[in-house]
């Protein structure tokens, strides 16, 4: 009697510690499904940074993340910290924590404008997910100081004539006479800096520090030069088009720029900016081209700081005469062009009618003038006064109009478009307005801090462009790109990651082609 009564009693109690395993069991289910929920309402409205991964190039490129997709976080965390992608994101400090963690950057951060970066421990339960079917690039070269603004989804794009119609109708008014006034002053200053130079600083290797100072002094200065006979071929300077075309072509030959060949060529930039077939200058290599390759291993073999030196060199130094001569990263409908030799064995797709091919011989001219003068004053001084005070400033000069050409279209998170996903609008408002200094700025009359509104429309004189930028500012602010980011940084930024792009898929824009470093 004892042993059964013994045996009820260990089966009662079995049964109720049965009952109350299962009653804490669900009550744990119940607390796990609470702090879920909760984790969950925290994430919503967030996107989390997606994970990297290594491409068949051997680069790191970022992917997208389908809607929906459970990713250990852990492994993605660890992969993505030590891709480029991440150091914008995070802050040195972190890598010092033992616990891990992970990065969310709140929506606004990529929709709507920079947000917040923040840190949060990390959950192996975590979703990632694109709110709403989404997909965005993480650009895989990083961010620049826009913050990834030029990737964002922006819905409806507005039409050319509505981008047109947004800047005020006395933006396009044109001062013949103030237009005069700023080509005296640019040109007046250039001559009369070279006159001092070569009457005062004696011709000998002590002095070469000062004629480099020369050099850069006057090649800024004749920028501005440059820029006024910019606008000419714009036909932003006069509505007096003999004087108009009479004062660049002028400006432009003594800086030995063909006037008409890049009149032509510079109006295909900006009809087709950010194409990658079809736009002039700085159309970049695909990762899996020839010079794309190259570029890669040249940059394995040199290195990142070495890399970064010769390809700066390459651009900005070697970069314009080469483009004048053979049609250097113009794009690949164009074929090897000529800017001095429109015919055989160069391609005519550049200039492919009669008119045009005159035109180019007709700048010829002007170039060949200049060379002339400049041959003849050597014949009676040397050649190293000419080198000196000449030569000196045409290279800064150059640099400094590669730079804005380079700058102003070109990031690491700026996407380039092919033929079947580009538009004028989406081309147009891919250009970037960046801090020049206030001086620069003034002796190259705005070119850097008002290039959107010159590429909106090139007809608005720059003196007042100022206005036609507050205007689409204003109107388009979800557009407008404006970088921040200090001149040689950014130019440092972009000569070391911006080697080659390659096609990204989004919903909203097709294939945006993104720089890999």
């Amino acid at each position: 009697f004892c042993f059964q009564l013994d045996a009820r009693e260990r089966e009662a109690t079995s049964t109720n510690a049965a009952e109350g395993r299962v009653e804490r069991k669900s009550r744990r289910g119940k607390r796990q499904k609470e702090r879920e929920k909760a984790r969950m309402e925290r994430l919503a409205g967030r996107t989390t940074v997606m994970s990297t991964r290594r491409s068949k190039c051997g680069v790191e490129r970022s992917g997208l993340l389908p809607k929906g997709l459970f990713r250990g976080v852990r492994s993605a965390t660890r992969a993505f910290s030590r891709s480029s992608v991440g150091a914008p994101l995070i802050s040195s400090s972190s890598k010092k924590r033992s616990a891990p963690y992970t990065r969310e950057v709140s929506r606004s951060a990529i929709l709507e404008g920079p947000a917040e970066v923040t840190e949060v421990e990390e959950d192996v339960s975590a979703v990632k997910t694109v709110a709403l079917g989404e997909e965005l690039n993480t650009p895989p070269a990083g961010y620049s100081g826009l913050m990834g603004k030029a990737l964002r989804k922006k819905g409806k794009l507005p039409t050319k004539r509505e981008v047109l119609d947004s800047i005020p109708k006395e933006c396009y008014k044109k001062d013949t006479a103030m237009s005069m006034s700023y080509a005296i002053f640019s040109t007046s200053l250039m001559l009369a800096l070279g006159i001092g130079a070569y009457a005062l600083i004696p011709l000998k290797l002590a002095f070469l520090p000062v004629w480099a100072l020369y050099a850069a002094v006057n090649g800024t200065v004749a920028t501005g030069a440059w820029v006024v006979a910019h606008e000419c071929g714009h036909d932003a300077f006069s509505d007096n088009k003999t004087l108009q075309d009479a004062v660049g072509y002028v400006l432009h030959s003594l800086l030995l720029v063909p006037y008409f060949s890049w009149q032509r060529s510079h109006a295909v930039h900006h009809s087709r900016t950010n194409h990658m077939e079809e736009g002039e200058t700085h159309v970049p290599f695909t990762w899996d081209s020839v010079k794309g390759k190259a570029n890669y291993a040249m940059k394995k073999y040199l290195g990142k700081p070495l890399w970064n030196v010769v390809n700066l060199f390459i651009h900005l130094v070697i970069g314009w005469p080469a483009y004048l001569l053979t049609g250097a990263t113009g794009g690949s409908k164009y074929g090897v062009t000529n800017h001095f030799w429109p015919v055989k064995p160069f391609s005519q797709a550049l200039f492919p009618t009669d008119f045009l091919r005159k035109r180019v011989w007709l700048s010829d001219v002007g170039v060949g003038a200049t060379l002339a003068a400049l041959a003849f004053w050597a014949s009676k001084v040397g050649i190293w006064p000419v080198m000196a005070v000449y030569f000196g400033p045409y290279v800064v000069t150059n640099f400094w109009l590669v730079l804005y050409t380079w700058l102003q279209h070109t990031d690491v998170d700026v996407p380039h478009f092919t033929d079947k996903d580009w538009t004028w609008v989406k081309g147009t408002f891919m250009t970037i307005d960046r801090p020049y200094p206030p001086v620069i700025d003034f002796l190259h009359h705005k070119i850097g801090t008002t290039h959107v509104a010159h590429h909106v429309s090139h007809q608005i004189p720059h003196y007042n462009a100022r206005k036609a930028t507050n205007a689409l500012k204003e109107k388009y602010p979800d557009l407008y790109l404006y970088d921040p980011t200090p001149i040689i940084k950014a130019m440092l930024r972009v000569g070391e990651k911006c080697v080659a792009v390659k096609p990204f898929p989004t919903a909203e824009d097709g294939d945006q082609y993104l720089f890999v470093p």
